[in-house]
């Protein structure tokens, strides 16, 4: 740092599956090496070791210490109405953490727990946290108040956080430097295992489809996304789930999981090329979704310059992005499927010459927008 050019780079895939693999990436004099190789099941806490002892393995070290390293940059799903802001870590930040964790159930204590690890492994670095909620900070108080009684938000600070905000932040930027113009109207789709998107005007967000926690909004791996409340009250009331059990049902076996039996889209892919109908309904409705979402924030943004597609499903999945963009010459879209199935890197247009709307991949980097963040904090 300064620079934004990695020294190394890499994933660990698949968390607590059987083929969780690692990839690993080193860059010496413009030469790419990688290494790549199975950690069956491994944890979040094996990953991030495995990851330090590769950064000083001989024959691929990038350092040549692990004190080398002085900042660790941590994505953290959910900051609540306590941190808005990068926030170097403290026993008192760790504490104030704790108070996230029901905000953010599936990421947050994995988040703490993997400070927890680095702490450990780099003993000599700051640890840094970067806020997913910070981005979505714009939004007016009608898209982020809900209408129940005042003294919620007043009290108990119950509004719309919205998340993914360091993508949805960087990609944004992205789209305003590439289209060359500052005064845009955006939505940005960001398809994960976890989904959201963002209605950006002028650089800032106006609107998001994650709300109080990262559950609401759209079809996503294994959440449900938005649903009718009073299944929620059916559950508990008529069929006797307990608080846990429909948190558990909602969060970590819904979505695409519960439909299809799979979370990864790349397995449900497979099915539906293997001719079963539920995978066939789960893509109509994961994309159906998104369409609704469209809409509506054509609508909070009085008018869209362009649509954005990112992270693993956006960035890779032609089907989605077919299924998403069909049927919307209404509102100024005009798809090029030709485009669609080109397989190229970098910032890549799907719109055919004359849309009205422009059709853009971006490719998420979220690990250069915490490097960033972190850099500017300290300096």
């Amino acid at each position: 740092m300064p620079s934004n050019i990695p020294i190394c780079t890499g994933l660990v895939d698949r968390i607590g599956m059987d083929d969780t693999r690692i990839t690993h990436k080193t860059y010496h004099n413009g030469v790419e090496k990688i290494t790549n190789f199975p950690l069956k099941n491994a944890d979040h806490d094996e990953g991030l070791r495995k990851v330090s002892d590769l950064l000083v393995e001989q024959e691929i070290s990038v350092i040549a210490s692990r004190d080398d390293i002085k900042v660790v940059g941590h994505r953290i799903v959910h900051g609540g109405e306590t941190f808005t802001q990068p926030t170097i870590v403290t026993p008192e930040v760790m504490l104030a953490l704790k108070s996230t964790f029901q905000l953010a159930p599936l990421h947050n204590p994995a988040g703490f727990r993997g400070i927890q690890v680095a702490e450990g492994v780099f003993p000599k670095a700051k640890q840094i946290l970067i806020f997913d909620t910070a981005f979505h900070q714009t939004m007016p108080p009608i898209a982020y108040r809900y209408a129940i009684p005042d003294s919620f938000y007043n009290k108990n600070n119950i509004r719309s956080y919205g998340f993914h905000g360091t993508s949805h932040k960087y990609i944004s930027k992205k789209a305003i430097e590439y289209l060359a113009n500052d005064q845009l109207k955006l939505i940005s789709i960001h398809l994960g295992n976890g989904c959201s998107m963002a209605a950006i005007k002028n650089g800032k967000c106006i609107d998001t489809s994650m709300g109080f926690g990262p559950l609401n909004g759209l079809i996503m791996g294994t959440r449900s996304g938005d649903i009718d409340p009073s299944v929620i009250f059916y559950l508990i009331n008529s069929l006797g789930f307990k608080i846990d059990e429909v948190n558990e049902l909602l969060n970590k076996k819904s979505g695409m999981l519960g439909l299809t039996g799979y979370s990864d889209m790349r397995d449900i892919r497979k099915a539906i090329n293997e001719g079963k109908p539920m995978a066939t309904l789960a893509y109509e409705m994961y994309a159906y979704r998104i369409k609704k979402y469209i809409g509506a924030y054509v609508a909070a943004l009085n008018g869209l310059d362009a649509i954005i597609f990112t992270a693993g499903v956006g960035e890779n999945d032609q089907l989605i992005r077919q299924m998403v963009c069909s049927e919307m010459e209404y509102i100024g879209i005009q798809f090029d499927q030709n485009k669609n199935e080109l397989i190229e890197s970098g910032i890549r247009e799907l719109h055919i010459k004359d849309s009205k709307v422009k059709i853009l991949i971006i490719p998420t980097n979220e690990e250069l927008e915490i490097a960033n963040q972190c850099y500017h904090l300290l300096n």
